[in-house]
């Protein structure tokens, strides 16, 4: 089967197409990346611009079209905290359906961290043992754990990097230490709650960091380039990113983006990601967490492949059955050929994971 998922965050809208095979990993085929900046977009009122949408339904189209082209068997579609939680998410959602023929689908942010914990599992193996996972978006933190493939406990906390940037700290720099002190406080008390549903597990053996702000703090405090590819050692240090929060607060949006692993696109909310993760290690003790390549996108994939891997094999007898591309819990919408304003270039049917929409 070739599966598309089309992961539209708080900055760019990823499509990941990959071959599916039972028994075998994920093929890559094609990817596509857009940015859709809705971090910045949004106001304190939760609604998003309306040319923030225009650039989510640009990125929608564009990947609709990406996976037709592709031969994508199933297409899964989903966004998450940033329009999950957005006050107009009606709007988002119907524009890019009216425009598409694609309706957005929404994971709870608990499901997120199971299917980023699912992917880091997948990456490390079992010899990474019991595992801490922790996973910094645009809208929330994503804790999960556990020693199997499936995590014992998945929690989600609304302290995203651009949440917290939103409505915690000031628009203009430098950023006040009374301000990051503020904001620190209560980074801490939010996680230290959330730690008392890990208190009964075994210690970790693991700790990973799974998303792009980590990817970013761990190259500003001296881990590999991406181009070392995805296989090179990357390791987040506590007391380097420590040392680096007031260097941060002491610069505006543009001086961050000239720092090594800082995106222009994130360097405006590098401060809050950076104030998560060191107040996270600090309150659930650890030293040190290795980066994972492999976060939500990876999980989705890897769930639907053991999906297949446990569907029933086909009766090569029976030549006028068609099984089915998805679980029969997604259901299958079938979309009329020409619908939607763009025209051609979508796909004909977009399964749709069992999640809310």
């Amino acid at each position: 089967m070739r599966l598309g998922v089309l992961d539209i965050g708080s900055q760019s809208a990823h499509l990941h197409i990959a071959d599916l095979t039972p028994g075998g990993a994920p093929v890559p085929v094609t990817s596509l990346k857009r940015a859709v900046r809705l971090a910045e977009a949004t106001d304190r009122q939760g609604v998003i611009e309306q040319e923030a949408i225009k650039r989510v339904v640009a990125a929608a189209t564009e990947a609709a079209a990406a996976a037709e082209a592709h031969g994508v068997d199933t297409l899964v579609p989903f966004a998450t905290s940033a329009i999950r939680d957005a006050a107009n998410r009606p709007v988002v959602v119907a524009e890019v359906e009216d425009a598409t023929g694609i309706r957005l689908t929404f994971m709870t942010g608990e499901e997120e961290a199971r299917l980023t914990f699912l992917a880091a599992r997948g990456w490390y193996g079992w010899s990474a043992g019991e595992m801490l996972l922790l996973d910094i978006g645009g809208g929330s933190l994503e804790i999960a754990c556990g020693g199997r493939a499936e995590p014992a406990v998945a929690l989600s906390v609304p302290l995203g990097a651009g949440r917290l940037t939103r409505h915690h700290l000031p628009g203009t720099a430098p950023v006040r230490k009374r301000d990051v002190k503020a904001l620190r406080q209560f980074v801490r008390s939010v996680i230290g709650e959330t730690a008392e549903g890990l208190r009964d597990r075994p210690a970790p053996r693991t700790h990973v960091g799974a998303s792009r702000t980590f990817a970013q703090l761990a190259r500003l405090t001296g881990a590999p380039k991406a181009k070392a590819g995805p296989y090179a050692e990357r390791v987040l240090d506590r007391d380097r990113l420590a040392a680096w929060v007031p260097r941060l607060a002491a610069r505006s949006a543009a001086e961050r983006s000239r720092l090594q692993g800082i995106s222009a696109a994130r360097a405006h909310q590098s401060l809050a990601g950076a104030v998560v993760a060191e107040a996270a290690m600090d309150v659930l003790g650890i030293e040190q967490l290795r980066v994972c390549p492999w976060a939500l996108r990876e999980g989705v994939m890897l769930d639907r492949l053991r999906a297949l891997e446990t569907r029933p094999a086909p009766d090569p007898a029976d030549t006028a059955r068609e099984v089915p591309a998805v679980p029969a819990s997604a259901p299958v919408v079938t979309l009329p050929a020409g619908r939607g304003r763009h025209g051609a270039g979508r796909l004909h049917t977009v399964p749709t994971v069992p999640w809310t929409s």
